[in-house]
């Protein structure tokens, strides 16, 4: 005896309906879909640079430390001028070096997310017609910008913000292992809110640049440049603080005596004796808060944010011209 099981059927005898995922149709879920190697990417470089940060947070500034507790800044020094590596000798880099690489690929990354909204986020799905095609289903054309922008827009935000938030920490642990000059002071000025209002821009432009442009390549180079340039306007704009006219940070710059009593580093650099003879048995170095660092992190951040705001407005408006004349009508209709 056997039995046969049927597949249930609806008092109306059609097909049970699928369920679809949330979203227009599944829109979420399909822009998810169809970039998501552009999402490996992007978890791939937050990987990297939140692996680097927190290595050099943790056993990658111990060679360095080392050498700082022996002989003060001089063996910070010491140890970046010869290239040392912090913990693998045939590596041949320093923590001084080493330290500015997750800012660099933040600068990259920033370009990288405006070229790849305005190219295959939006102006290749313009060219090829999947766009159009996806408003003739139950899509709309805001719908669908809704889900491209703020899509990316999530996944930038908490990466860079993880990125800022784990470098300011390495920052405050390890900055007296730094070499002064140009790089801390550009690394203080330019690493905090407004490095994320930054990548929002590049975002907003590369959409803006698609939707104007309607055309892949001539769109990409021009958000990359865009965002390029802002970036740089950034590192020169505030007054007295370009990359080579900003003041030094303050440092705050002892020695300890073994009696615990802070005294003026004495200068003796590498010489053991020198340190000796004046009682010193370790060293405390930090750089000081810059009083700049608020106004110009803020005053960046809302002009960034400000100007994103008007990128994106300005992309819904444009967005209204590829509306098709049907659902113009319809909402001419709707709103006599």
């Amino acid at each position: 005896m056997s039995t046969t099981l049927d597949k249930p059927a609806t008092t109306s005898g059609k097909p049970p309906l699928r369920r679809t995922p949330p979203g227009a149709d599944g829109l979420v879920w399909t822009v998810l879909r169809l970039h998501r190697t552009a999402l490996w990417v992007w978890t791939g470089y937050l990987v990297i640079s939140v692996g680097l940060l927190l290595w050099l947070w943790g056993p990658g500034a111990s060679t360095a430390q080392k050498a700082f507790d022996a002989f003060g800044y001089a063996g910070a020094q010491d140890i970046a001028w010869d290239g040392k590596s912090v913990s693998l000798p045939s590596f041949g880099t320093s923590f001084d070096s080493l330290f500015y690489d997750p800012a660099t690929l933040t600068q990259l990354a920033t370009v990288a997310v405006a070229v790849f909204a305005a190219g295959p986020l939006i102006a290749r799905e313009l060219e090829t017609g999947t766009a159009r095609l996806a408003w003739t289903q139950s899509v709309s054309p805001a719908r669908w910008l809704t889900a491209k922008l703020g899509l990316p827009a999530i996944a930038v935000t908490v990466g860079t913000g993880l990125v800022v938030a784990v470098y300011e920490r390495v920052w405050h642990s390890h900055n007296h292992l730094l070499i002064a000059g140009i790089g801390p002071r550009s690394y203080y000025f330019n690493i905090g809110p407004a490095t994320v209002a930054n990548v929002l821009f590049g975002l907003a432009l590369g959409v803006f640049a698609a939707l104007v442009i309607r055309r892949t390549l001539p769109a990409i180079v021009v958000a990359g440049t865009g965002t390029y340039l802002a970036g740089a306007l950034r590192a020169n704009s505030w007054p007295f603080q370009g990359a080579y006219q900003q003041p030094e940070i303050p440092v705050h710059n002892k020695a300890i005596t073994s009696t615990g009593a802070e005294i003026p580093d004495p200068g003796c650099y590498m010489d053991q004796k020198c340190l000796a003879a004046h009682h010193v048995t370790g060293f405390d170095r930090h750089y000081l808060p810059s009083p700049d660092f608020w106004p110009r992190q803020l005053t960046e951040t809302g002009i960034l944010l400000a100007l994103t705001v008007v990128l994106v407005a300005g992309a819904f408006l444009v967005l209204r011209r590829y509306q098709p004349k049907k659902s113009r009508q319809l909402q001419k209709e709707a709103t006599a």
